[in-house]
């Protein structure tokens, strides 16, 4: 496996959006700031006020993989993408309790789920977490038809795509919106902090630290 540390530079992956929103109170609890006018821009590599600190702002898919092959010596991404990561190399030593929801089956009709067990026909599931959605079916003894899709799961049931869906769920607005409802509940999602393995021997003296000073951020009140 290809590994790129840099003894003088700790890169931090983070997740898009509001994982990215979240995660600047915590890093600005450990000492950790971006200039407003980077904020405000499109750029993907952010420096910080620490010069041995930069922050890279990627997919959630991402994250991992930037993490495994050593791109980035930590990450702060959601547990549903590292549910779905199949890749080696990293550690997860760290829930931030932020970002959090829940990854849920939701369909029209509450009894839905219920109602097509004993067909002949398998349950169409539409996800883009087919990994998690496949083991949460296969421990009840059943298969699904995976449709993967990669946003407006909601449409999906409603125009006849798919039985149900598979998503996060954070207040349940947009799936009552769309005339859904949750039916089952897969599990509890927030941001976790990772680290690459090889980096965490490498750079241990500086990697411990600031994992712990996260850690005590996390538990601050």
């Amino acid at each position: 496996m290809h590994q790129k540390t840099n003894q003088n530079v700790t890169t931090i992956a983070v997740s898009k959006g509001r994982i990215f929103d979240e995660s600047r109170e915590l890093l600005e609890k450990i000492g950790i700031t971006v200039a407003q006018q980077d904020l405000d821009g499109r750029k993907l590599v952010l420096s910080t006020n620490k010069e041995d600190v930069r922050l890279l702002i990627i997919r959630a898919t991402d994250v991992p993989t930037y993490v495994q092959y050593g791109a980035a010596e930590l990450g702060i991404v959601g547990k549903d993408s590292l549910m779905e990561f199949a890749g080696e190399g990293i550690y997860e030593p760290l829930d931030l309790g932020i970002a959090k929801c829940k990854l849920m089956v939701a369909s029209v009709d509450e009894k839905m789920t219920q109602n097509i067990v004993g067909q002949s026909r398998r349950m169409r599931v539409a996800t883009k977490y087919l990994q998690s959605t496949r083991r949460y079916f296969a421990s009840k003894g059943q298969q699904v038809e995976l449709i993967k899709l990669y946003g407006s799961m909601e449409l999906a049931p409603l125009l006849g795509l798919a039985d149900c869906i598979v998503d996060l769920v954070a207040t349940g607005g947009t799936l009552k919106a769309n005339g859904l409802v949750a039916t089952e509940h897969i599990a509890d999602i927030s941001s976790r902090l990772i680290v690459n393995k090889a980096a965490m021997k490498i750079k241990s003296a500086t990697l411990k630290p600031l994992i712990e000073q996260f850690r005590l951020a996390v538990e601050k009140p």
